[in-house]
């Protein structure tokens, strides 16, 4: 599993911003940039569209205001998929990053099998990535949300 002090893998993705999508390694779309990254295990899924997305939607200014550059979210579904459920939440602010193929989520060691409901799926996290090296990394225990809330990873800030 990665962990504070590594490196994002070198793997491409497609991030979503305010509707316009742009495709490259994520390492190269951080660079240079402070990031404040949280995945959850699915689009429109009951914790992730209740709350874990929304919290991020609402201080959004917040994290700003405390030198993030990028906010992102980060889930293994298609473009489509985060590109309507980024419209449907109000999340013009936050870059959604699809992870399809989970490519990205498995090479950072946080994915999750959950069978039959969704096969591989990333685990609940949030990590700081200040130019591409994570310097805060805060994984939740299966079925739990403190640890990668917006209001926790402020505190870290």
């Amino acid at each position: 599993m990665i962990k504070v002090g590594d490196k994002l893998p070198d793997v491409s993705v497609t991030t979503l911003l305010a509707g316009e999508s742009q495709s490259g390694s994520i390492s190269e779309l951080f660079a240079g940039k402070r990031v404040v990254l949280f995945a959850l295990p699915g689009a429109f899924t009951p914790t992730c569209s209740a709350s874990h997305l929304p919290g991020y939607v609402v201080h959004a200014d917040q994290f700003f205001a405390k030198g993030v550059d990028i906010i992102a979210c980060l889930s293994v579904n298609d473009t489509f998929v985060m590109k309507a459920w980024a419209e449907a939440q109000n999340a013009e602010l936050i870059t959604m990053v699809a992870d399809g193929g989970a490519e990205l989520t498995q090479a950072m060691g946080l994915e999750m099998n959950t069978g039959g409901f969704g096969g591989i799926r990333s685990q609940r996290y949030a990590m700081v990535i200040e130019d591409g090296v994570v310097t805060e990394l805060n994984v939740e225990a299966p079925k739990q949300f403190e640890r990668s809330s917006a209001e926790t990873m402020l505190t870290l800030l």
